[in-house]
């Protein structure tokens, strides 16, 4: 736990910067695992893990523009990297 409140504490002293360079990051990684869930076809199973992964990137980016709170953002991203994570590692196994 000391480790998520240090990068916790970090992210709130740079929020405007850190959140710029998130959005990059996981817009990268949401676009890799994206590109991975359609290159397996498109049925139902698919669409979903598809659904998953865009509105984990958008949640992310709609809270940045929101502004609201850095821990809610912070989770956010959190949340976002590991829905995307684990549906790229689904579809490369």
């Amino acid at each position: 736990m000391t480790t998520y409140n240090e990068f916790l504490g970090e992210y709130r002293k740079n929020e405007r910067g850190y959140a710029s360079v998130f959005i990059i990051a996981q817009s990268c990684l949401g676009s890799v695992a994206a590109m991975a869930v359609l290159m397996q076809g498109i049925g139902i199973y698919q669409m979903v893990q598809l659904f998953l992964v865009v509105m984990g990137c958008m949640s992310f980016n709609a809270a940045v523009l929101a502004q609201l709170p850095s821990k809610i953002t912070f989770n956010i991203f959190i949340l976002s990297l590991l829905v995307s994570g684990l549906v790229l590692g689904a579809n490369l196994m």
